[in-house]
């Protein structure tokens, strides 16, 4: 009995077991891998928001103080009275500066405010322990160093940005002024970044005191924090980084909660797998019994003739007859079929200019009943070369026969490696002279456009990283309308253009400057010691014969430049770059074909877009995003059929801003997906607490942006609204081009319709959508944008191309909505043309949830119609 339970035909169910064993535990491994993966995500969620609180206000903080260093720069010697001057401007922006300190020959003599500060002026850095490395660190690396918290010696603690200053000398080197000191309050940073919130529902912890990163000293949160096994994030600090740390205030879960069920379910799983292999593996045990024998043979003969790769002959020297196996035959290409072989079989294989050298070797070895030994070719029948060795013995049998017993096996790839050697050494000598001349061409390659010629980004980078002039100005040059000739007249003519644009920009700078070719239509140029208005007139000159049309190949080919034009003293290249950027931005977004200098106006712009974002980031935190509905209405009766819900922001400063103030920058910060969220749930919400108090609204549209068609999580979130089919409707904006290939948009798209929702298409008919996109999307309505609607009371041509785009949806089968709807006579004609919804000011304008419930029970619209 005991064999018979440990037989062999009982593996396979052993191995299902401890498979399915495996399986089990590796399934409840997983389990509790997901369970506390969706549960670090929320945390790490969190964790992201307070990350990039921290990022913004301490880069904030300090970008504040970069333009006062700049300002030092160029003013050394200025005193306490125009220091203090200068720093009052930065604390009127929102900040966490506590003060700001100059510290020449890294003594503190200047101070703002100096009320509160006075006991740190005459702090000498390098006598100080608790503050002298981090000074001398911001010194030795020319950087900005950001230490801390430190005790402060004024009282309380603070983190202290240190910004090296290095001032020109008249020798064209510069030398070292001292540091400028910014301390950010450590008490107003982490208030104001969410990590003192009360109501925050995770326990945090900050590592890397004085940026050291994760490797640092903790200096915020509970040690049981960093020792839980927390969700971390970088912060990312000037020269280093801080580690956050965090986990959930009660700690993370010790089992998920499906793990009984999970466990009840494999077992009865398990149990259907191996009761069927027990049977199959007795059944099979039984017929291996008959087989073991022979497979055994089988196995050891294959082993000896896979491992040795020799083929084995037998020659009968009385009857010329030959016997090969089945190497043997494959040598020679003959089939393997098992037929005995003549001697001609040998000989007329062998290449003509070896045969009578082997049949030499092999005739003397057979007279003599010596060993015999000897290498050949073989020519195939398909012209092939193949070179053999054989080696052969002489046996005479009982009978008398004599014969030779020998093995052959195939050294060609010896012969072909012996021969490729040969080669190799002498095209290695040939190779070494032409790598010389390759790498001085591949070093000329490597830094140069191969189009224009002129140097890359990579020469670009390189030159600025070893500039040290007192004043380098940088023009950034950006081709216009050079997209439509490439589109029209194809790469060639492009290509031509771009050549003409690099001759244009270096007929007309000097020897000295520098040009290059950084993108497919972006050149730079770099000038040193030019004053503005020479860089203006050197701007100037290159848009005026940029403006000049080009002949290609019969084609008047236009196009024209935009310029951005960035010169400092003491900004590091980088920097520079990206102010020479935005002044390009600046003049593309004023129309095209001119320049503008960055300056102290676009700064601003810098700081003012710094601000809307940190009360943007803030308002979703406080949920200052509203919905404002504005009703929508059957063209024939004038009963409301819908409502859109749009998006307001409730300022506590500012009252109710529209779109136009805050999208772009909320586009930048990609929080949009955020804003389409909290308008959806409150408009769910609404809509639901209208039916309950009876209000018959038959359906709510919503806005979605592109970024919330592009989010793969979209779908799963939707279905968890559980959004009632038929009284929801997505309209498509901000520029999504239906008309092109998008996998994930598409998938989405189609999930959304299958949950009931409907598509349409907003502001159509200026450019985002086409006849092409209403085939492939098939939306249930389509918006005529206000821009078309707004002319038809005064322009016939107008109320045609609006009759027109209503015929288009009727024969697709596709509900017209027009807004834009300001007066009556406008409701007149869209009704005449067939408009099937009306939506605007002559019925209604955007109201909140309070507002519409009053406006709908009112019906005080009907009167005016």
């Amino acid at each position: 009995m005991r064999p018979a339970v440990f037989s062999s035909a009982n593996l396979p169910a052993a191995i299902a077991v401890f498979v399915l064993a495996i399986c089990a535990l590796f399934v409840d491994q997983q389990n509790r891998k997901v369970s506390d993966q969706l549960l670090r995500a929320e945390v790490l969620a969190k964790v992201n928001i307070i990350r990039a609180k921290l990022e913004g206000n301490i880069n904030g903080n300090l970008q504040l103080v970069q333009g006062l260093a700049s300002a030092v720069t160029t003013e050394p010697y200025m005193g306490q009275q125009r220091f203090a001057a200068l720093a009052a401007n930065l604390f009127k922006e929102k900040s966490q500066l506590r003060n700001i300190a100059g510290a020449p020959d890294l003594v503190i003599s200047l101070m703002y405010p100096m009320k509160g500060n006075e006991k740190a002026l005459g702090l000498d850095y390098r006598k100080n322990e608790a503050q002298r490395m981090a000074a001398l660190r911001a010194r030795d690396q020319r950087a900005l160093v950001l230490a801390g918290p430190v005790d402060l010696v004024q009282g309380g603690r603070g983190f202290i940005g240190r910004i090296p200053i290095f001032v020109p000398t008249v020798g064209g080197g510069d030398r070292f002024w001292g540091i400028l000191s910014a301390v950010i309050d450590v008490d107003r940073l982490f208030a104001a970044s969410g990590l003192t919130d009360p109501d925050l529902d995770i326990e945090v912890a900050l590592t890397g005191k004085d940026a050291l990163g994760g490797g640092g000293q903790r200096f915020f949160g509970s040690e049981n924090v960093v020792n839980g096994t927390p969700v971390t994030a970088e912060v990312e600090l000037p020269l280093g980084s801080w580690q956050l740390s965090a986990i959930p205030k009660h700690g993370w879960p010790a089992t998920p909660k499906n793990e009984a069920t999970l466990w009840a379910t494999m077992a009865l799983a398990g149990a259907l797998v191996v009761l069927p292999i027990l049977i199959a593996g007795w059944l099979f045990g039984e017929r291996q019994k008959n087989y073991a024998e022979l497979r055994r043979l089988s196995q050891r003969l294959e082993l000896a003739l896979d491992a040795s790769g020799i083929g084995v002959w037998e020659h009968d020297l009385a009857t010329s007859q030959l016997v090969w196996d089945d190497r043997v035959n494959e040598i020679y290409g003959k089939p393997a079929d098992g037929r005995p072989r003549g001697y001609d079989d040998w000989a007329l294989t062998i290449h003509p200019d070896d045969l009578e050298r082997a049949r030499k070797d092999f005739d003397t070895a057979a007279a003599t009943h010596g060993r015999y030994s000897s290498q050949y070719r073989l020519l195939l029948p398909d012209g092939a070369v193949r070179h053999v060795r054989t080696r052969a013995g002489f046996l005479q049998d009982a009978d008398d026969t004599p014969k030779m017993i020998g093995a052959e096996w195939d050294v060609t790839s010896d012969v072909l490696l012996n021969e490729n050697l040969v080669r190799e050494r002498q095209l290695s000598e040939s190779k070494n002279a032409e790598l010389e001349t390759a790498k001085a061409r591949i070093e000329h390659v490597a830094l140069h456009d191969s189009l224009t010629g002129l140097p890359n980004r990579r020469y670009l980078d390189e030159m600025l990283a070893g500039a040290h002039d007192d004043r380098t100005a940088l023009l950034h040059l950006d081709l216009d309308r050079f997209k439509q000739i490439n589109d029209t007249l194809g790469h060639a003519a492009g290509d031509a253009m771009l050549i003409h644009a690099s001759k244009v920009i270096k007929l007309n700078v000097r020897a000295a400057d520098f040009v290059a070719r950084i993108g497919g239509d972006e050149f730079i140029v770099v000038c040193r010691g030019r004053r503005d208005d020479e860089l203006a007139a050197l701007a100037d000159r290159i848009i005026e014969e940029m403006r000049q049309p080009v002949d290609y190949k019969g084609h008047q080919c236009r196009f024209g430049v935009s310029i951005g034009i960035a010169a400092n003293s003491g900004i590091d290249a980088k920097q520079l770059l990206v102010n020479a950027d935005l002044a390009l931005y600046r003049a593309k977004s004023r129309g095209r074909n001119r320049y503008e200098f960055f300056n102290e106006e676009l700064q601003s712009e810098i700081v003012k877009t710094k601000q809307t974002a940190d009360e943007i980031l803030g308002g979703l935190e406080r949920n200052e995003f509203i919905a404002y509905y504005q009703p929508q209405f059957d063209a024939n009766t004038l009963e409301i059929v819908g409502v859109e819900a749009l998006s307001r922001w409730r300022h506590p400063q500012r009252g109710i801003l529209g779109p136009d103030v805050f999208l772009k920058v909320a586009e930048e910060l990609n929080v949009v997906s955020l804003i389409d969220r909290t308008i959806l749930e409150q408009t769910l919400e609404n809509f639901q607490r209208w039916s309950l108090d009876g209000l018959n609204i038959p359906r709510v549209s919503v806005n979605v942006s592109a970024r919330r068609l592009e989010d793969k999580d979209l779908i799963n979130g939707l279905r968890k609204l559980a959004i009632k089919k038929g009284t929801v409707s997505f309209e498509l904006v901000e520029s999504i081009f239906l008309d092109e290939h998008d996998d994930l948009v598409a998938w989405n798209i189609e999930h959304i319709k299958e949950l009931g929702i409907d598509i349409e298409i907003d502001d159509f008919g200026t450019g985002y959508a086409s006849v092409v996109s209403l085939l492939k999307l098939q939306p249930r309505r389509l918006k005529i944008d206000r821009q078309l609607v707004t002319p038809i009371t005064g322009s016939p041509a107008q109320r045609r191309l609006v009759s027109s785009i209503i015929e288009i949806g009727k024969s697709l089968g596709i509900g017209v909505v027009a807004e834009g709807v300001e007066t009556m006579e406008h409701a007149r004609i869209l009704k005449e043309l067939g408009c099937d919804i009306l939506q605007g000011y002559a019925f209604g304008r955007p109201m909140d949830a309070t507002s519409f419930r009053t406006f709908a029970q009112s019906r005080e619209w009907l009167a005016a119609g």
